[in-house]
């Protein structure tokens, strides 16, 4: 009396409409990786050239915030740092946050 068959209704007929439900979570992925992931990644590869490329003389400021002039480096990822005369830590190569001044490589 009242049971009447079922039909499954297609939400925009097909194919079509299961590509248009997902575009919009294609678009927000898209967004996020432009706007937050790809920085990110820039960011971190800088960061990595600029520990490699750390020597003797420069002058750092370690990511504690302490400011001191490079001695030696280390190949195991360390390099001991002069924050005053006499004084000498050991840090870990990727905790150095920023090398304000550069030192030129000595001539040959």
């Amino acid at each position: 009396m009242f049971a009447t068959p079922a039909y499954a209704q297609a939400a925009g007929g097909g194919a079509g409409g299961a590509i248009a439900s997902f575009l919009p979570l294609i678009l927000i992925f898209a967004i996020m990786y432009f706007l937050l992931i790809r920085p990110q990644q820039k960011k971190v590869k800088e960061h990595q050239k600029m520990v490699e490329a750390l020597r003797r003389g420069d002058q750092v400021v370690t990511a504690g915030g302490l400011i001191g002039k490079v001695t030696k480096v280390h190949d195991n990822g360390e390099a001991e740092v002069e924050l005053a005369e006499g004084v000498k830590v050991r840090v870990v190569q990727s905790t150095i946050a920023q090398v304000r001044n550069k030192t030129e490589p000595a001539e040959s």
